[in-house]
């Protein structure tokens, strides 16, 4: 629980820092840019936006995670929205060792969609 928390603080700070984009449409443009490091995927957004940004993703050799609920990722980043994108190194290194990802990690949880 305390990680989790630790994660929803960076993606506060990501928000003040000017390197988090938000909503689906952003968040597939910095994909499609491969400026996106980390995508952040609320477990309640529909099935949908899961499927359209997991094969994004997943075609760009992009690192997502579908973890938190819509009302986390909302009250972390101060709107409401169910996808975060983390476009900095820095950030988006750090909320992956956070939650100790490697390449088979995010590859399992590719599968688990």
């Amino acid at each position: 629980m305390i990680e989790e928390q630790k994660v929803l603080n960076l993606l506060g700070m990501a928000t003040r820092a000017g390197k988090l984009t938000t909503g689906e449409d952003l968040s597939l443009k910095e994909i499609r840019n491969l400026s996106a490091k980390v995508v952040i995927v609320a477990t309640d957004a529909s099935e949908n936006t899961k499927k359209k940004i997991s094969d994004k993703c997943n075609y760009y050799h992009i690192p997502f995670i579908i973890h938190f609920t819509r009302s986390e990722l909302s009250q972390a980043i101060g709107r409401e929205r169910t996808i975060c994108t983390i476009t900095d190194n820095g950030f988006g290194k750090n909320s992956e060792n956070y939650y100790q990802f490697n390449w088979r990690v995010i590859t399992w949880l590719k599968t688990c969609l």
